[in-house]
């Protein structure tokens, strides 16, 4: 196979897997939320508490973006945001019982889906899928640093 080949086997790989879980539907998981709000939400989740700039970093997301939706999450009282402690010119974004909600109503909705995908699997299957996306994972890790 040459490098042509690579590439679009890589390429079909990618169309099958976005479209297998709906990556590219306007809503993700038939919520009302896109796939780069519900990543936004993960974030401040994990984080418990992060700056935009934090966000900006961990997403490589556009600073105008980024902030629309931060302000609809606002708007829809999602989030709050706090003076930091270390920098008063800093807002530091956490998530509120509303953020909360959702992100856990996104969180379930997402572990539902693949379990639908892989329950017809056998353990020893799961274990070669997970065997290979990690082997996928740390090829590209290598690869981008």
């Amino acid at each position: 196979m040459d490098i042509q080949q690579h590439i679009q086997e890589i390429r079909t790989f990618n169309r099958f897997y976005t479209d297998l879980i709906g990556l590219l539907d306007k809503h993700l998981l038939n919520s009302e939320y896109s796939l780069a709000e519900a990543r936004i939400l993960y974030e401040i989740f994990t984080a418990k508490q992060l700056s935009a700039s934090d966000i900006i970093y961990r997403l490589s997301i556009d600073k105008g973006y980024l902030s629309r939706i931060l302000k609809k999450f606002e708007k829809e009282d999602l989030i709050v945001r706090k003076p930091s402690e270390e920098d008063a010119r800093v807002s530091m974004l956490s998530l509120t019982d509303a953020g909360l909600k959702v992100f856990f109503g996104l969180n379930e909705a997402s572990e539902k889906q693949i379990l639908a995908l892989i329950s017809p699997m056998s353990i020893e299957q799961l274990d070669e899928l997970v065997k290979h996306m990690m082997a996928i994972t740390g090829l590209l890790e290598k690869q981008s640093r």
